[in-house]
């Protein structure tokens, strides 16, 4: 790790005996779930300037739109947002259309192509009408870094530049790797940081937030408004939420994820899939339950009750975040007809042409898309997988005749099919 990266290390404060009660609930709030507060002995100094005077903090968090959707891993941090909304800091959701035309380099060993300013416009609309699901909106300011990069112009680049050496920028991970693997670093992505560090000075922040993997660029931002002879905000790294394996981030491209827009049933079931074991990180990163609450949930759970019943709490309180309290208890209510075998009360309707020697069940489930060819049909018939008004198939020459006939492939695929 540079020495950078690796500068200012959250070493837990000794909080002095005068600080309120106030003050000492905001720090555990801030400090729940977090991989970094840094630093913690200038954050309660800021927690409790803001006390006195009665003025709010500013909470920043930014955003590049590189995508239309967000799963909920990307909620990590927007959870922390609204924490500290909820205290009464003025939370800035700062969208980086400027800086989406340069192109983060994080955590990349290549140049990542920049965005359209079309592409931007569309994925920022997207992007804060799904962090809402989360945050206040009524309470939550809305920036974007445009405002005050675009008049930087040529001249101000320059001078903004000059206040960070080439030597600094080189000891960060991903530059420094691609350097010597021999990997090609445009001029631009060097911008980058400055200017993510920029809209800090612009907007005078106190504190921002990000992933663990953005602490170069976040540090940049303490480091310029020093320059600008500001007090330096406090940053705030969370951890990389793991996905539904448990094992990796959370990613569409790993396919362990679940995307706050899904359906409220698929939400509900995704959630309930996971591990014992990772219900207890995903509670303390996704919950807006206190930690006092889940202390009591895991003691439960070690005297003996169920850990599903705890994982369900945990999926309704998610689902219900996205969708609605009914959606959230209609899911509810769907998962367990599927355990039980039962038939949930809405699945895709259809109806099939009938050859006049009836339709083989293979053709049936390909023809229904609820399997991809007739092979995996096949299959699926071989593990006992498909059922036909709820009785298991095992013969796959099975013709079916005219009729109507509820389908069911796996737990989760149903559909309602005519055949006429």
């Amino acid at each position: 790790m540079s020495a950078i990266e690796n500068a200012h290390p959250n070493v837990p404060v000794a909080l002095s005996p005068e600080l309120s009660d106030g003050v000492r609930s905001a720090l555990s709030v801030t400090l729940r779930g977090c991989d970094e507060l840094i630093p913690q002995a200038d954050w309660v100094k800021k927690l409790q300037r803001s006390e006195n005077t009665g003025v709010p903090l500013r909470i920043k968090l930014g955003l590049d739109p590189t995508a239309p959707d967000i799963h909920i891993g990307h909620t990590v941090v927007l959870n922390k947002m609204r924490q500290l909304q909820d205290l009464g800091h003025t939370v800035i959701f700062l969208i980086g259309d400027f800086t989406s035309l340069i192109g983060d380099p994080s955590g990349r060993n290549n140049t990542r192509p920049p965005l359209t300013a079309e592409q931007i416009k569309i994925n920022a609309e997207t992007y804060y009408r799904q962090a809402s699901l989360v945050l206040d909106p009524t309470k939550t300011e809305i920036r974007y870094n445009s405002e005050w990069s675009d008049p930087l112009g040529a001249r101000g680049m320059i001078q903004l530049a000059a206040k960070y050496t080439v030597a600094r920028m080189m000891e960060r991970n991903d530059f420094h790797d691609r350097f010597h693997s021999g990997a090609s670093i445009s001029i631009h992505e060097f911008l980058y940081p400055l200017m993510q560090g920029y809209d800090s000075v612009a907007l005078k922040s106190d504190l921002e937030l990000g992933g663990t993997d953005q602490k170069f660029n976040l540090l940049m931002g303490r480091h310029l408004q020093q320059e600008y002879g500001q007090e330096a905000q406090c940053i705030l790294t969370m951890p990389l939420l793991e996905g539904l394996d448990g094992v990796e981030k959370m990613s569409k491209s790993k396919n362990n994820y679940i995307g706050i827009s899904e359906d409220a049933n698929t939400m509900f079931a995704k959630v309930l899939s996971i591990s014992d074991t990772l219900m207890w990180r995903w509670y303390t990163l996704l919950s807006f339950r206190s930690e006092a609450e889940i202390a009591a949930l895991q003691v439960q759970v070690k005297e003996g009750r169920n850990p599903k019943e705890v994982k369900v709490m945990l999926a309704k309180e998610i689902t219900s975040r996205f969708h609605t309290q009914t959606a959230a208890d209609m899911a509810e209510q769907d998962f367990n007809n599927r355990s039980r075998g039962g038939i949930p009360d809405e699945i895709p309707q259809m109806t099939l042409a009938l050859p006049a020697e009836g339709l083989g069940i293979g053709q049936l489930l390909k023809q229904a898309g609820l399997a991809a060819s007739t092979s995996e049909a096949n299959r699926l018939i071989e593990g006992a997988g498909v059922r036909v008004d709820s009785v298991v198939i095992s013969d796959k020459g099975l013709r079916l005749s005219a009729g109507v006939y509820v389908v069911q492939v796996g737990k989760r695929k149903f559909a309602r099919i005519t055949l006429t």
